[in-house]
């Protein structure tokens, strides 16, 4: 029923993009990792639904904020907790944008393309302007997006408790993966 209701979310986002040559990620993953000399955190959420319009470059993404799965469960309940991402305030991520290198990526031909992104990143109830480089690899016709980029905690106005503030880097970084395939109806 949940999968259903974001799935169906998600393709509001996309609204008439859909008689355009439209690719869906249902199961792509995004993870973070955050160093301190103290303790290293990472989490994987593997849950991330994504769409991406081959025609216009639009590129979104829906990120619920409780399936981040960490490896010590108490990481995860204080992850989710008002002191941190607060996921029963903000349950979701989105995150909407273009590639903005567009003509440099040919979809009708197998290969590896350095992929521009430029667009909003709304995390903890803030938007942000955010630019990312990735890269998109045609093989076959499906389309796997890879990118890697830093996201201050600060910018979304993440508060880290001072009792743990060492332990939690000022800026973690983000990896996403997913793969697409035509959207079909």
């Amino acid at each position: 029923m949940r999968k259903s209701f974001l799935m169906g979310v998600l393709l509001l986002f996309v609204g008439a993009a859909v008689a355009q040559p439209l690719y869906v990620a249902r199961n792509g993953n995004i993870q973070f990792f955050s160093s301190t000399p103290i303790e290293d955190i990472k989490a994987i959420n593997k849950k991330v639904y994504s769409s991406l319009n081959t025609k216009d470059g639009v590129l979104q993404f829906l990120v619920t904020i409780n399936q981040f799965e960490f490896k010590k469960s108490a990481m995860q309940e204080h992850f989710n907790d008002e002191d941190y991402m607060n996921s029963e305030k903000y349950p979701r991520s989105e995150f909407k944008g273009n590639i903005i290198n567009l003509s440099a990526i040919d979809f009708s031909k197998n290969g590896t393309y350095a992929a521009s992104i430029e667009g909003q990143l709304l995390m903890h109830g803030v938007t942000r302007t955010v630019k990312m480089n990735g890269n998109l690899t045609v093989n076959n016709g499906k389309i796997t997006g890879t990118a890697k980029f830093p996201v201050r905690l600060e910018d979304y106005d993440i508060k880290v408790p001072k009792i743990v503030f060492k332990k939690i880097a000022e800026e973690v970084e983000v990896t996403v993966n997913c793969e697409y395939l035509p959207y079909k109806k």
